[in-house]
């Protein structure tokens, strides 16, 4: 019976943490699927200490601690590894124009500074912070309703402003 109830509270905490250790991960590996797999191997090997911790309200800067070493470790041996390649490198991928995420940003830019302050916070808190309606309208003060609408208004004026300078 405390075999499970420990198996519960690693699941709980797990789906408590996992979100932010994936950023942290990647924060620290720069590649997205370097971050899932060390997430998976700090959470394998808590899971394997998971007995005997027992401090368990302070695992969060623990598991950011044992992924630390881990990637500090991965990249420590990485460099004593000795791979050896055959065969003819793959085909260069076709160049492409440089400037072009720079004038896609500079569009959105353009876009996002004809919305008025209200609707430009409504949109960075939605999407860029991924916030639900309800938080968002608890963090601008509206209600819902209006978080809505001010989306929607919002949304629309950055298609137009985009769909008028991409012509």
């Amino acid at each position: 019976m405390a075999e499970g109830r420990g198996e519960q509270e690693f699941t709980r905490f797990v789906q408590r943490t996992r979100p932010a250790l994936r950023r942290i991960a990647y924060a620290l590996s720069d590649d997205w699927h370097e971050a899932d797999d060390l997430v998976q191997r700090t959470l394998m090997t808590i899971f394997l200490r998971w007995p005997e911790l027992e401090r368990r309200d302070r695992m969060a800067p623990y598991a950011r601690r044992v992924m630390t070493r881990l990637l500090i470790s991965d990249r420590r041996s990485s460099r004593w590894t000795r791979e050896v390649l055959f065969g003819v490198p793959p085909e260069a991928a076709a160049a492409h124009d440089p400037y072009v995420p720079v004038s896609q940003r500079m569009m959105l830019r353009d876009a996002l500074a004809r919305l008025g302050p209200r609707q430009r916070a409504t949109i960075f808190l939605r999407f860029w912070e991924d916030r639900s309606v309800e938080e968002t309208a608890r963090v601008l003060g509206n209600e819902s309703s209006t978080v809505r609408s001010q989306t929607v208004r919002a949304l629309n004026t950055l298609r137009d402003a985009l769909d008028a300078s991409s012509t």
